[in-house]
């Protein structure tokens, strides 16, 4: 950890908004507030809870957040709804448009795997002018071997460089995986990472407190991962959401992140 930690301290640190969004629902001014005072530095969205790129983006200036990214499902994606969602997120100040999960036309078998990567090509294309990237988010099923190939193998030999590889260090767990060979495999495209913990016997855990091997982790992701933020999500809990997401910062910081 100390070889890397003078690196680390430059990898700013954000929350996928999908662990609090209970609380996101109820008062979502009041969240971003709350998070930046916990020491976040950004945040991650998933969802925009009605309200314009104009005042979100106030909200992220007023607390001193930035635009670590959003996960968009991949029909805003297509079409003419591209440009809609990049001039949305341009504003936002946003330049990571993450997919954070496909329907199942698009993932039932290895050639379907074989052309969505080629629609991702296609959308990435069409960000490239917009000053927006596209990229592909991790759960289980992308690490369970189909027709005796890996899914993200897949799709990531066949998607152009640009395309962000999303790992998810504790979903990719769930799925018998670890991130950490794939990150190696695909050099300088880790540019957004989720942290999240893996308990081996299920129990929740907050970032730092489980399973998963952080130290090498994180010595990747600021080495061949070419990683621009860390990004916490938790979805397994044991207290209260904004409790568990400041515990995992906590946490994070104790590691010397």
């Amino acid at each position: 950890m100390n070889q890397t930690s003078a690196v680390s301290r430059k990898i700013p640190l954000a929350l996928q908004l999908y662990s609090v969004r209970e609380d996101c629902a109820k008062d979502f001014p009041g969240v971003l507030k709350q998070v930046a005072a916990m020491g976040y530095q950004g945040v991650e969205f998933a969802g925009y809870y009605n309200y314009s790129a104009a005042d979100l983006r106030r909200m992220l200036d007023d607390n001193g957040l930035r635009c670590a990214g959003t996960h968009t499902g991949i029909q805003t994606l297509l079409g003419d709804e591209l440009e809609k969602t990049a001039a949305f997120n341009r504003e936002l100040g946003n330049p990571f448009l993450i997919v954070p999960g496909l329907p199942e036309p698009y993932r039932v078998n290895a050639a379907a795997w074989a052309s969505t990567a080629e629609t991702f090509n296609a959308i990435a294309e069409r960000l490239r002018p917009l000053g927006c990237k596209t990229g592909y988010h991790n759960h289980s099923i992308e690490f369970t071997p189909m027709e005796g190939q890996c899914p993200w193998d897949i799709f990531f030999s066949r998607t152009r460089p640009e395309v962000v590889m999303q790992v998810d260090s504790g979903n990719a767990r769930h799925g018998g995986a670890d991130v950490i060979p794939f990150i190696e495999r695909y050099p300088g495209r880790a540019l957004t990472v989720h942290a999240k913990e893996w308990a081996a016997d299920n129990r929740p855990a907050a970032v730092g407190e489980g399973d998963i091997a952080w130290d090498r982790f994180f010595a990747v992701c600021e080495t061949v991962g070419a990683t621009q933020w860390y990004i916490v999500e938790q979805e397994v809990y044991g207290c209260p959401p904004m409790e568990c997401v400041r515990k995992c910062l906590k946490n994070l910081r104790r590691m010397g992140k």
